[in-house]
């Protein structure tokens, strides 16, 4: 929840899972965050910029984290020809 100065103004903000879009509940402590660090030209980190990815341990717990982090990061730019859809 925002205030009139659009500060977020709530005590927990809850994650959602980017593989499944289901929300992360602070009982899960199975679940993790990858932040991903965006790099230049010549391979050094941006300082500030990265690309955060939430799994929920579901998803963990399934074994398809290191899937779906391959396929977000693909779909994100950050890898080339490494996940591809398989039926």
């Amino acid at each position: 929840m925002e205030n009139d100065a659009g500060v977020v103004v709530d005590l927990y903000v809850p994650r959602k899972c980017a593989a499944t879009s289901r929300l992360i509940t602070a009982k899960d402590h199975s679940s993790v965050q990858i932040n991903i660090a965006e790099v230049d030209e010549q391979g050094k980190m941006i300082t500030g910029k990265n690309v955060s990815y939430a799994f929920s341990g579901y998803v963990r717990s399934i074994g398809e984290a290191d899937d779906s982090l391959n396929m977000l990061a693909t779909q994100d730019g950050l890898l080339k020809n490494v996940w591809s859809y398989q039926k």
